[in-house]
C-alpha cells in the first residue's frame, strides 16, 4: 500500500485523541513501518533484502510506541492507538504490497515470514479503491464535529482553511471571520 494511504489510515485511526499532537504522533506511527525502506539509499539490493524486515516487526513496533509516548501528552492512548496504527500498516502490507513479499516480524530473533496467498500487487485495483475510500473518509471528518482533516498534520492554519473550504461547499456554511484585536 502506498504511504499516502498508510498515513491516512494511521490519522483516522487517532481522531479520538483531543490533541493535534498526539494525532500527528499515531500517524507517525502508522508510517514508522517503512522507515526500513530508506535501505533503498543503500542500493536496490539492500531495499529488497531489508525492506518489510528491519522495521517491520515487533522491534520497530516497540520502539515507534516508545517514541511516541515519551512525546505524547495523553500517553496511554496514544500507546494503544500507536500499537493500532503500526500493526494496521503491517496489515495493510500483508494484503497488498504485492505477491511473495513476506513480513519478518519476528526479527531480529527469527527470519520467519509472515505472509498471505491472496497478496495483491501495490498497482491493485483493491488498493486504489481503499485509497479513494480511504481519501473520501478523511475528508469527510472536515465535514463533522470534529472540524479537520489530514492536512492538520502539516499545518493546523492550512487545515483550517480546507476543513472551512469542504464545509462551505457541502454544508452550505459561511467562513468564521475572526475579529481582530
Amino acid at each position: 500500500m502506498n504511504p499516502i494511504v498508510h498515513a491516512e489510515l494511521a490519522w483516522l485511526t487517532a481522531q479520538g485523541l483531543r490533541e493535534r499532537r498526539d494525532r500527528i504522533l499515531v500517524t507517525c506511527a502508522g508510517l514508522a513501518p517503512d522507515l526500513d525502506g530508506l535501505t533503498l539509499l543503500g542500493g536496490e539490493e539492500w531495499y529488497a533484502r531489508y525492506h518489510h524486515v528491519l522495521f517491520h516487526g515487533y522491534v520497530g513496533a516497540l520502539v515507534t510506541t516508545a517514541v511516541c509516548v515519551a512525546l505524547a501528552r495523553q500517553r496511554a492512548r496514544v500507546a494503544v492507538l500507536a500499537m493500532v496504527a503500526f500493526h494496521l500498516h503491517l496489515v495493510c502490507d500483508l494484503a497488498g504490497s504485492g505477491p511473495g513479499w513476506p513480513i519478518h516480524y519476528y526479527w531480529p530473533t527469527s527470519m520467519r515470514e509472515w505472509f498471505w496467498q491472496g497478496q495483491w500487487n501495490l498497482s491493485s485495483w483493491q488498493n486504489s479503491v481503499i485509497g479513494l475510500f480511504t481519501t473520501l473518509a478523511v475528508l469527510a471528518c472536515a465535514l463533522g464535529p470534529g472540524r479537520r482533516t489530514f492536512v492538520e498534520v502539516f499545518s493546523a492554519r492550512w487545515d483550517a482553511v480546507v476543513t472551512q473550504t469542504l464545509r462551505k461547499r457541502f454544508k452550505g456554511e459561511e467562513p468564521v471571520v475572526k475579529s481582530g484585536g
